[in-house]
C-alpha cells in the first residue's frame, strides 16, 4: 500500500472517530437543573420544600427570559446548599428547561401520593404549583407573540402543556382545608 493511500484511510478513519463522537455529544440532552439546584432539591426531602425549589428553578429561568432580576434565592435553613450561577442557554434551552422542571415537579407530587395519597403536603405543594403555572402561562403567551423560532415555539407548547397539566389537576382539588389557610395567615 502507497503512503499517499495509507494517508487517506487513516484520515477517513479520524474522520469516522470525530463523527461518532460529535454524534453521541450532540445526542446527550441538557440537564435541566444546574448541579447547584440538583443539590438545593436533595437537600430539601419534603414535598412541599421541593415544589418551592421547583418553582424558584423555573422563575430563574424566566427572569432571564423576560429580561428582568433574578428572584431572590434566600435560604431556608442555614445547611441549605447555596444556589450557584444563574443558568445559561439559548431560549429554546432555558424553556426545555422550564418544561423539565414542571414535568419533575409533577413526577414528584405523583411519587408522593403513590406511596401515602392522604399525605397533606400533596394538596399543599399541588396548589403552590399550580398558581405559579398561572402565572407561567401568562408568561408564555407574552413570550408566544414575541417568536417566530419554530424551536422556542414547541418549547413553549412544552412548557404549556405541562403547565395545562399541573392547572387542570390544581383544579381538582378541594377548597383548602381551614388550618391550611391559617398556616399561611400565620407564616410572615
Amino acid at each position: 500500500m502507497s503512503s499517499k493511500t495509507s494517508a487517506v484511510l487513516t484520515s477517513i478513519a479520524l474522520l469516522a472517530i470525530c463523527l461518532v463522537f460529535a454524534g453521541t455529544s450532540a445526542a446527550q440532552t441538557r440537564d435541566h437543573l444546574t448541579d447547584a439546584e440538583t443539590d438545593v432539591i436533595r437537600f430539601h426531602q419534603e414535598l412541599d420544600k421541593r415544589i418551592e425549589v421547583f418553582i424558584k428553578a423555573a422563575d430563574r429561568r424566566f427572569a432571564i427570559l423576560n429580561g428582568t432580576a433574578q428572584p431572590a434565592m434566600k435560604k431556608v435553613m442555614k445547611e441549605e446548599p447555596d444556589w450557584g450561577e444563574v443558568p445559561k442557554g439559548t431560549r429554546t434551552e432555558l424553556l426545555g428547561d422550564v418544561a423539565g422542571i414542571l414535568d419533575e415537579a409533577i413526577t414528584n407530587i405523583d411519587d408522593v401520593s403513590r406511596r401515602d395519597e392522604r399525605n397533606p403536603l400533596i394538596s399543599r405543594s399541588l396548589r403552590k404549583l399550580t398558581a405559579a403555572a398561572n402565572g407561567y402561562l401568562t408568561q408564555l403567551a407574552a413570550l408566544r407573540t414575541k417568536t417566530t423560532n419554530e424551536d422556542e415555539i414547541a418549547a413553549i407548547e412544552r412548557v404549556a402543556d405541562n403547565a395545562n397539566l399541573i392547572i387542570e389537576a390544581g383544579n381538582k382539588l378541594p377548597a383548602a382545608a381551614p388550618e391550611e389557610k391559617d398556616n399561611k395567615k400565620k407564616k410572615p
